[in-house]
C-alpha cells in the first residue's frame, strides 16, 4: 500500500489524520484502529449473493473495502487489515482457523482468518474484524487466562485433540494449535504457522460456491455501533442489539425500506435488493 491507499483507508474508519500520537505501531494504536473498523465497515456477504467474485488480491481488497465502501467477510476484511496495519508499522502475521460448528465439528481447513499482530509496547495481540460477532478489542496472543470484552468473555487456550483424536501443530512442543474461547464456548481453533493470502482462496471459493456454506444459505451484513451494540440485517429482517443485549427486530416490508437500511446504516448503496441464490440449501 502507498501512502495515498492508506490514508484513504484510514479516512473509511473515520480517521482524517494518522496524527503523532497515534503514528506508532502501539498496542493503543491497534485497539482504536480495530474498533473502529468494526464501526465502519460491516461484516458482509452480499458479494456471494449479487454474483460477484472473491477476489483475494491487495488492489481487489481496497477498490471494494475503500473505493467502493463496501464490506467483506473473513478473508477481505482480515486480509485489508492486515495490509493496512503492515503500511503503518505493526507486524502482521496471516493465521488460518477452523470455526467450530454444532457438537463440537471444527469446519474445513482455511475455514477462517485471523491475524496475529506485533506491536511495540505490548508484545503480540490477536486482531480479528472478520468473524462477525467476535471481540471488540484485540486479545492478547500470549495469555491464557480470561479477557474481558464488550463482545463477552474470551480466552485464548492450548487446544487439545480434535474429533480423530489428532493434537495439531506441526511441532506441538513448539507450535500446538490455540482455541479462541468466548464465553466458555470454543469459537475457533487457530493454526500458529503463518499463511500468506492466496492459501486462503479454497476457503474463499468454498464459502462462496458450496450449498453447505452457511454463506451461500443466507443474507448478512452487520456492524458494531458506537455504543458498543450492533445492527444486523438479515434478509429482510432488520435487528438492533444494545450493549446490554436487549434486541428489538422488526420486518422490512418494501424493497425501498431495505436498500434504505443497506445504505443509511451500513453505508451500502446497491441498485436492487439482493436475494439468496442458494434457495434450495435455504429452504
Amino acid at each position: 500500500m502507498n501512502s495515498t491507499e492508506v490514508d484513504a483507508y484510514l479516512r473509511r474508519l473515520g480517521i482524517e489524520q494518522w496524527s503523532a500520537d497515534r503514528a506508532g505501531a502501539t498496542a493503543g494504536a491497534l485497539r482504536e484502529l480495530q474498533v473502529r473498523h468494526l464501526r465502519a465497515v460491516p461484516f458482509e456477504n452480499l458479494s456471494v449473493h449479487l454474483g460477484e467474485e472473491i477476489v483475494l488480491e491487495e488492489k481487489h481488497l481496497l477498490d471494494k473495502v475503500v473505493g467502493a465502501r463496501r464490506g467483506g467477510f473473513c478473508y477481505e476484511l482480515n486480509g485489508a487489515f492486515g495490509m493496512l496495519l503492515a503500511a503503518l508499522g505493526f507486524e502482521v502475521t496471516l493465521l488460518a482457523a477452523r470455526v467450530y460448528a454444532e457438537e463440537g465439528r471444527l469446519g474445513i481447513p482455511y475455514d477462517h482468518l485471523a491475524l496475529r499482530v506485533g506491536t511495540v509496547d505490548a508484545g503480540e495481540w490477536l486482531a480479528d474484524v472478520g468473524f462477525g460477532a467476535h471481540s471488540h478489542h484485540p486479545l492478547a496472543f500470549g495469555e491464557r487466562g480470561e479477557q474481558e470484552d464488550p463482545g463477552g468473555t474470551f480466552r485464548i487456550v492450548e487446544a487439545g485433540p480434535d474429533r480423530a483424536g489428532v493434537r495439531g501443530g506441526h511441532d506441538v512442543a513448539q507450535a500446538a494449535d490455540l482455541d479462541v474461547v468466548v464465553n466458555g464456548r470454543p469459537q475457533y481453533r487457530l493454526d500458529v504457522r503463518p499463511r500468506v493470502l492466496g492459501d486462503f482462496v479454497a476457503g474463499a471459493w468454498w464459502h462462496s460456491t458450496s450449498p453447505a456454506s452457511h454463506f451461500t444459505q443466507s443474507l448478512v451484513c452487520s456492524r458494531v455501533t458506537r455504543d458498543g451494540g450492533r445492527i444486523t440485517l438479515s434478509g429482510r429482517t432488520f435487528k438492533v442489539t444494545d450493549a446490554d443485549g436487549r434486541r428489538e427486530e422488526r420486518e422490512l416490508t418494501t424493497d425501498e425500506e431495505v436498500l434504505a437500511v443497506y445504505r443509511d446504516r451500513f453505508g451500502i448503496e446497491l441498485d436492487a435488493v439482493p436475494t439468496v441464490r442458494n434457495s434450495g440449501a435455504n429452504g
